[in-house]
């Protein structure tokens, strides 16, 4: 009963528990010598997701290396997260929608 956008904001919405995790795992490793920072290509993975496809995790590239190793930059971190929390509320609140609209017709359906 549920079409195809629920199907895939479902699945939009794995793909953004999937960068949330690594964003805490970078931020966890900010001072870990020589951790490099992981990611993944969002829109890239977001195609690959919608064909059944598991996301792979890529280093982020372009960032200051620090003198140990590192190059976790807590600010793009923060960033990521913020994004990443608007994306998921806006796919919850879209998938909440549909949810509702069968739960409407169903509910319709028995005369309540």
């Amino acid at each position: 009963m549920l079409n195809g956008l629920t199907s895939s904001l479902e699945r939009y919405l794995d793909l953004l528990s999937t960068r949330q995790k690594l964003v805490a795992s970078n931020i966890a490793n900010a001072d870990t010598p020589k951790y490099q920072t992981q990611d993944i290509d969002f829109q890239f993975e977001f195609a690959s997701l919608l064909q059944g496809q598991q996301p792979q995790i890529i280093q982020a590239q372009g960032l200051k290396q620090k003198p140990d190793g590192n190059n976790v930059n807590l600010d793009r971190e923060a960033r990521m997260l913020a994004e990443n929390a608007a994306r998921f509320n806006l796919a919850s609140t879209l998938l909440r929608g549909q949810l509702r609209m069968v739960q409407q017709a169903i509910q319709g359906g028995n005369g309540s």
